[in-house]
């Protein structure tokens, strides 16, 4: 996961260090059809499923449920431009914040930047790692920030 060679290379936890940031290549456009399917299945609430219904709340309009963008950037983190080995197996999260909502016709996009790296002293194998993230619309406003724990594998330490 470094910012000049992360589509060619996998990260291990060794190779990660406290203020490295990473930007994200892959770019996804949100549709009203599609928020309205998630929203059905998931989030069943009038301002992700009906274009009229949602004026009238404090939403002013369609928007995504933040379950369906936290989905959205779980998508953005998984391909190749955050190869950590191992996958991106979460450990939890500290924080988990929609500043804006999601629109039809937006086009997301990720940055992470990490916090912390911490090797685990009860299985050398593996350590975590604190990373913030935040989802970006298109005009560059935040639309969710999140900062969670990962785990990762260490280099040479059974992987």
């Amino acid at each position: 996961m470094s910012t000049t060679d992360a589509s060619t290379s996998v990260s291990y936890l060794d190779d990660l260090a406290p203020g490295q940031r990473f930007v994200g290549s892959m770019r996804l456009q949100v549709d009203a059809q599609r928020i309205k399917s998630f929203a059905a299945e998931f989030d069943p609430q009038p301002f992700h499923l009906d274009d009229d219904a949602a004026r009238g709340t404090l939403f002013r309009g369609l928007a995504a449920s933040g379950w369906h963008t936290a989905a959205l950037t779980m998508r953005l983190l998984v391909g190749k431009d955050f190869p950590l080995a191992g996958g991106i197996v979460g450990a939890g999260f500290d924080e988990l914040r929609w500043p804006l909502p999601v629109r039809p016709g937006d086009t997301l996009r990720v940055e992470c930047e990490v916090l912390e790296v911490r090797p685990s002293k009860s299985r050398p194998e593996q350590g975590l790692l604190k990373l913030r993230t935040t989802t970006f619309n298109q005009h560059d406003q935040a639309v969710q920030i999140s900062v969670g724990t990962l785990v990762v594998p260490r280099r040479g330490k059974g992987s």
